[in-house]
Parts: C-alpha cells; sequence; structure tokens
C-alpha cells in the first residue's frame, strides 16, 4: 500500500541535505574575507613563509639573488599575497600557462581545450591563478642541510621564494614538436647551481618537473627535495548549485587508498605521514592539480594552514636526503597534473589517481557504468542520447525485479477498498486492525513488502549513476538537442524538470494511496516539490529520472492493465 513512500521521504531527505549544504556554501560564513581585507590593506607586509617545510636546518634562503630593491614588491597589486617577478608564458596545444621566476613556481594555467562557458570558446577556464580569492599554485624547492652535523657552515639552496634566471620569457609549442621544456636557474654564492626543468608534451596534461643539482665545489650538498600545493577554499569554476561536489586535498598510499584531507582538517592538524608509491593533489569539480612523485621513493607528505591569507598547503618532502658531492651532479624527476579528470588518462598516470573523479562510497558501481556510458558515446557520439540508452539498459536489468515490485502494488491496489474497510472498523483498535490486514495479506497472497524490496536493490545503482552523472567531466557543457546545450548545467526554460514532476505525478496515480488522508496530501505535494529542486539541477540528471520515470511508468502500466488481473 505504501511501498513507495519510505522511498520518496528518503528521497526528499537527500535532496533537502544537498540544499543545506549549497546554502552552507553560498550564504554561510565565507573564511576568505577578513583575509582578503588583510592582503588589500596590507600593501607590502612581509610574506608569511609558514608554507616552506622544515628542513634539518630550516637554511634554504630567498634573499640572495636578485637584491631586494630590484624586486617589485609584492602586496602593490590588489588581490596578491604571493612575490611575483617575472612571468615567463608557456602556450602548448593544451595550455596556456605562467610561471613565475619568483620560487619557478607555476603560477596560472589556462586550459584551451575547456572554455568557461560554452558560447563563449576563447575564454578558457583558469585552473591555477596567484590572485585572491581563488588562488591556486603549484611550488617546489629544496630543504638543505648541513655538510656535516655540528658543523657552521651550510651550502645554500633554493626554495619557492627563491629567484630564479630564464633564458626566454615567451615559449610555445611549435608545429611538428612533439615537447617543450622551460629551464629555470639557480645560482647559490658558493656556485652550486640549482635547474628546475619544465617539460610539456602535446595533448597530454601532465607535465615532467625535474630538478638538476650541479655540484663544481669540492664540499658535499645535502638536502630534500619538496614539492606542493597551494590554495585557497573559494573557486570560481563549474561551482553546481544545490548539488555538493567535493573540493579539498586529497592523498593516496598503497596501504590507506584514496583519503581527504579537507580544508578543515589542515586547518585542526598538520599532516606528517610517511608514504612509499603515492601521491598528493587538490581536486575540485571537474579538475584536478596532483603531484606525482617517483614510486620507489619515500615521502613524508605534510600540510600546512597559513592563518594570515586562509591559504591551504598540501605537499611532499623526499624522505631520503640527496646528496650531491663535489663535482657530481645529480636529476630529480617528479611528475605535475593539471588539468581535467580523464578518467582513462589519470589511471594511466599513477594507481589511484583515477580516483580523484570523486564517485563516493560507491565508487565500484559508479566505474562501470561510467565505462558503458562512454562504450555507448563511442557509437552514437552525444552524451544525450547515450544516457538514454543507458538508463534503457539499466531498467532493462532490473526488469524482473521492477516487475515483482508493481505486481505487488497492483496487488495492494486491488485490495485497497477491502483494507479501508478493515480500517474504518477497527478505528479504536490498532492491534486488532494490524491483525486483520495480516489475515488480508495472508488469504490474498500477497507480501506488504513485495514493492518496497525490488527498489531498495536499485537504489545503489540509481545512487552511483547520480554521481557518474554530476562528476565526470566528459559531461560539461555536453550538447543534446534543441534547447539543451550543456548537459552539466539546469536546463534554461525548465522543460525537463517540468516533465520530471509530471511523470512523478503520474507514478503517483499508478500506486495505491495511502489510507491516512494527511499521508495523501503529502504524498500529492511532493511531485511539486522535487520539480522545484530538480529546476536547479545539471540538465543530464534530470534527463536521467524523467527517461526512467517514463520507462517505469510504461512497465507499471503494463503490468497493471494485462498482467494481474483485477
Amino acid at each position: 500500500m505504501e511501498q513507495q513512500r519510505p522511498l520518496l521521504f528518503i528521497a526528499l531527505a537527500i535532496v533537502l541535505f544537498l540544499l543545506w549544504d549549497a546554502w552552507q556554501r553560498d550564504f554561510g560564513p565565507e573564511p576568505t574575507s577578513q583575509s582578503r581585507e588583510q592582503t588589500e590593506q596590507s600593501g607590502d607586509r612581509e610574506p608569511d613563509r609558514s608554507d616552506v617545510p622544515m628542513g634539518a636546518d630550516s637554511a634554504s634562503r630567498s634573499d640572495q639573488s636578485p637584491e631586494a630593491s630590484d624586486v617589485p614588491a609584492s602586496g602593490n597589486e590588489r588581490g596578491t599575497v604571493l612575490e611575483s617577478e617575472q612571468r615567463i608564458e608557456v602556450v602548448t596545444d593544451v595550455f596556456r600557462a605562467e610561471i613565475d621566476t619568483v620560487g619557478g613556481d607555476l603560477r596560472k594555467v589556462e586550459l584551451l581545450e575547456y572554455p568557461v562557458e560554452s558560447d563563449k570558446p576563447d575564454e578558457p577556464v583558469v585552473l591555477m591563478n596567484d590572485k585572491l580569492p581563488n588562488l591556486f599554485v603549484s611550488q617546489s624547492g629544496f630543504t638543505a642541510k648541513r655538510e656535516r652535523e655540528g658543523d657552521d657552515s651550510l651550502l645554500e639552496a633554493p626554495n619557492h621564494y627563491s629567484r630564479y634566471q630564464a633564458d626566454a620569457t615567451r615559449y610555445r609549442l611549435r608545429e611538428g614538436n612533439d615537447s617543450l621544456s622551460v629551464d629555470l636557474v639557480w645560482e647559490s654564492s658558493e656556485g652550486v647551481e640549482f635547474i628546475k626543468t619544465y617539460r610539456f608534451s602535446r595533448g597530454d596534461y601532465l607535465i615532467d618537473v625535474e630538478h638538476t643539482v650541479n655540484n663544481p665545489t669540492d664540499r658535499l650538498w645535502r638536502g630534500n627535495l619538496y614539492t606542493q600545493l597551494q590554495r585557497t577554499q573559494v573557486s570560481e569554476i563549474d561551482t553546481p548549485q544545490f548539488v555538493y561536489t567535493y573540493m579539498g586535498g586529497v592523498i593516496y598510499s598503497p596501504e590507506e587508498k584514496y583519503e581527504k584531507i579537507d580544508f578543515s582538517d589542515m586547518q585542526d592538524d598538520d599532516l606528517e605521514r610517511k608514504i612509499t608509491g603515492g601521491w598528493a593533489a587538490m581536486i575540485q569539480h571537474y579538475f584536478v592539480g596532483a603531484w606525482i612523485p617517483p614510486a620507489e621513493k619515500q615521502q613524508t607528505f605534510y600540510s600546512r594552514y597559513i592563518e594570515n591569507d586562509t591559504r591551504y598547503v598540501l605537499g611532499m618532502k623526499s624522505a631520503d636526503e640527496l646528496r650531491v658531492g663535489g663535482g657530481e651532479q645529480q636529476t630529480l624527476s617528479n611528475r605535475l597534473f593539471v588539468g581535467p579528470k580523464l578518467q582513462e588518462r589519470l589511471a594511466e598516470v599513477a594507481p589511484g589517481l583515477d580516483l580523484t573523479v570523486d564517485y563516493g562510497l560507491l565508487h565500484f558501481i559508479s566505474k562501470p557504468l561510467f565505462w558503458i556510458l562512454d562504450f555507448i558515446h563511442d557509437f552514437v557520439g552525444n552524451w544525450g542520447w547515450s544516457i538514454v540508452l543507458l538508463t534503457i539498459l539499466i531498467k532493462l536489468v532490473f526488469y524482473k525485479l521492477s516487475e515483482t515490485s508493481y505486481k505487488s502494488m497492483a496487488n495492494m491496489r486491488r485490495v485497497q477498498p477491502r483494507m479501508k474497510q478493515l480500517k474504518e472498523r477497527h478505528a479504536g483498535d490498532r492491534q486488532k486492525m494490524n491483525q486483520a490486514l495480516m489475515d488480508l495479506y495472508k488469504k490474498e497472497k500477497i507480501n506488504p513488502l513485495g514493492g518496497c524490496l525490488p527498489i531498495l536493490v536499485q537504489i545503489p545503482v540509481f545512487i552511483a549513476l547520480y554521481w557518474v552523472l554530476l562528476e565526470s567531466v566528459e559531461m560539461r557543457q555536453a550538447p543534446w538537442i534543441l534547447w539543451i546545450q550543456n548537459m552539466s548545467a539546469p536546463d534554461p526554460y525548465f522543460i525537463l524538470p517540468l516533465l520530471m514532476g509530471v511523470t512523478m505525478f503520474v507514478q503517483q496515480k499508478l500506486n495505491p494511496a495511502p489510507l491516512d488522508p494527511i499521508q495523501a496530501k503529502i504524498m500529492m505535494f511532493l511531485p511539486f516539490v522535487f520539480t522545484i529542486f530538480f529546476a536547479f539541477f545539471p540538465a543530464g540528471l534530470v534527463l536521467y529520472w524523467v527517461v526512467n520515470n517514463l520507462l517505469s511508468i510504461a512497465q507499471q502500466y503494463y503490468i497493471t492493465r494485462y498482467v494481474v488481473k483485477a
């Protein structure tokens, strides 16, 4: 009688939670507002250097070359908190990037194949940026150690405050070339040379980053390399309304696998953990920045919270120190992925990196669903029709379960008048009424849970598909037909949400109504509530629900009319 009511209430609770979460993110306290005011008022204040990982002697220096008087003040530009000197522009077929000679940081990354809006193809997404409020940069450097324990002398090393030198300020990947290298050089006062090399490849979002230490002196140089990502808790890229998507840090280890290190974790406590064969990343909806060290090298993973500007740092420092003797040269290689969460490519880059496509606890169901959806897309070439065909396929897989559910509901509808009579007859005695209902179920061979259990089995699949449609970057700005030109954005004319509400109303009419008149009114009101909610959901999600509802109506109508005898 009331098999679908608990499911609808559960769905309503989920949607209300999503709305509450979106409200908190959109209208709750904004942690960066105070820091933004401090930044704009503080002008040329000394930069906070708490984001430099501690070495044995914490001896890396940043003020050696050039003279501080030759460097523009870092706080004079509105929204700037990081020191800046000369910018090096790098253009490939997928990137327009900027590297700053201060630290050799990757300060800005524009993704040329991913426009901000589908109707603005020449305005690419800016994934990395060194300006508040949505700061996100990649950094690396060294922490130096003394040549011998107890020795007061120290060979210097560059960190991400040091000023590098470059041969050119513009690099472009030419036709016929598959890769492009950018070298930045820093030299200590003792003559030890450090070369940071970025190597970009055609058609790839993976950047090889090499650090070469050339020691022409007669002394031993010792130090540790660190790589880190630094960002604020604000992003202006594809932040969905009324739908929660995770933004924050993640780390991976072969033992613990995929772990979220969210901003509150970084604020409450510093991460310190030794991991071999892992990686660290900052993720957001559709996009990721990740440092991938050599799999065989142990790293000390760390996080830092910079309170002055509400910035968060997640990084790694090599656990084994680098030793470069006099007259020797050594090179350390790391990889940096900056771009869209393309699952197939991420899986090739590093174990578990494809988990940054955050499907949640049901990822073991979501991944096969995405594989099937992608397989269908290879044939039809349209993500909208792929969603329609996948929905039909899922409905066929669960056809027998749905048939059992609809038969049970049809039988309940058939005996509903007798159930109503029993309720009126035993209105003053609930125990007798329940016993009479159970006797009726037994006589008519009706399982009161028969309509609910088959639907419950399907719920994990529905939730998993929900996250596939929400998290997969392939859906971003993907057109379907007519007015739906972006499957990741809400329907601009609200036609799909209205169809969803109508189909939900029709489904309710095919089900037995609750005996309680108050519950019946609530159930009739739910399609209207869900129509309002779904008006703000991505069109791809609403399309799935519309198609699923239409198939359910057709199946339920057939079973009620032809299979179950009245």
